[in-house]
């Protein structure tokens, strides 16, 4: 397929990945039509948003017939009201990806029949059933929803048969699962992206750091981590995209554990652990996942130096300060301030991990000690 001036690209949802997405789709020529509930859509700046729920038939009918491709910003859809659009125009990735990461014991049933290692759980329908899980997996234990929640949201610890019941009223009258808690050394991620035409790429690992359940700091590419590592994560991100027969980015998140990598959850998306793709990489998460569900060539993945990208969670600090510093880049996504809101992020490039940690220092952003430790992994010159 080549690249129209009438391609347009169709997303549900308008947040902030949907702006990134439309950024990096702009300097090639591609339209872009969004669907939103929501009012205020960072994505609305960029490109017409049609204010409707995700299942309103004349709105999908709409937008169908508007654009060349559907896809996605977010899980968090009614994958019935998917499944309907994907009849009248191609949505990528598929509705059978987006159908296994709304449920994580899918998820799970999936990952194991792929041989991909997941941290110890079961499934449970009653609290007196999570109680019990407490005899048979190693504890504590973090009880799920199956469906639902993001950043640290839609799950609670529990120890004991007494917090229990509690956890499940705070989460609801509803299947879930529990996990064992693991003693990880660090969470990795992993940016895959596949074509129509089977071609793959992926990035290379990113460490995270999060705080409260959100996501922080990424570090990329993630330091430390030996070619064994990062072939492993790419195998188990092949298996997944040929069994799904995907189409897009797909991001992976690991804990690595003694050395392996134990699979913590998959986003049928792009993604905030790489969002350092846009000045860190050849080709950006974003226009990548464009060149797949376009069916153009799969850019470089290939990276041009370390970097660190910082959330802006919450409120926006003094910019003037960040944007003294070589190498940082700010991205604000137009959203108001709101507890625990991402509003943005900025990126900080060096020639190595000792100058990336110094200009970090520099930009007065709030990095906590241990985050700011994670960053003196000094390296070699980037070449």
């Amino acid at each position: 397929m080549s690249i129209r001036k009438s391609q347009t690209v169709g997303v549900l949802g308008a947040g902030q990945l949907g702006r990134m997405l439309a950024l990096a789709g702009y300097p090639l020529g591609i339209h872009f039509s969004f669907l939103d509930p929501s009012g205020g859509a960072p994505a609305a700046e960029l490109a017409p948003v049609m204010h409707a729920p995700y299942d309103d038939e004349e709105a999908l009918v709409r937008l169908a017939s508007s654009v060349d491709v559907v896809t996605y910003e977010i899980e968090a859809l009614p994958l019935k009201a998917v499944e309907s659009l994907a009849q009248s125009v191609p949505v990528c990735p598929a509705t059978s990806a987006l159908a296994v990461a709304q449920d994580r014991l899918e998820e799970k049933r999936l990952c194991e029949r792929l041989d991909i290692p997941v941290v110890p759980w079961h499934p449970v329908a009653s609290p007196e059933e999570a109680a019990e899980a407490l005899t048979n997996l190693p504890g504590p234990l973090l009880l799920k929803r199956r469906r639902g929640g993001y950043d640290g949201r839609g799950q609670s610890l529990f120890d004991d048969t007494v917090s229990v019941e509690d956890a499940w009223r705070a989460l609801g009258n509803e299947p879930m699962i529990v996990e064992s808690v693991v003693d990880f050394q660090r969470e990795l991620s992993l940016i895959a992206v596949r074509g129509f035409d089977g071609v793959r790429a992926t990035y290379p690992l990113v460490e995270n750091h999060h705080r409260d359940g959100i996501l922080r700091l990424s570090l990329a590419p993630a330091p430390r981590v030996t070619d064994g590592v990062q072939r492993t994560a790419e195998i188990y991100a092949d298996r997944l995209l040929q069994h799904l027969d995907y189409v897009g980015v797909l991001t992976i998140e690991f804990f690595e554990v003694a050395g392996e990598l134990m699979l913590n959850e998959m986003a049928p998306r792009v993604h905030n652990s790489g969002h350092w793709t846009i000045e860190g990489a050849e080709t950006s998460q974003f226009e990548n996942h464009l060149r797949a569900i376009l069916q153009l060539p799969l850019g470089s993945t290939d990276a041009r130096c370390p970097c660190a990208m910082v959330n802006l969670v919450g409120d926006i600090p003094l910019l003037a300060p960040v944007l003294h510093v070589q190498g940082a880049s700010v991205h604000l996504y137009g959203k108001e301030s709101r507890p625990a809101r991402k509003l943005g992020h900025v990126t900080v490039r060096g020639r190595n991990w000792e100058q990336v940690w110094d200009r970090l220092q520099k930009t007065g952003l709030a990095i906590q000690p241990d985050e700011l430790r994670a960053c003196e992994a000094v390296g070699v010159e980037w070449p």
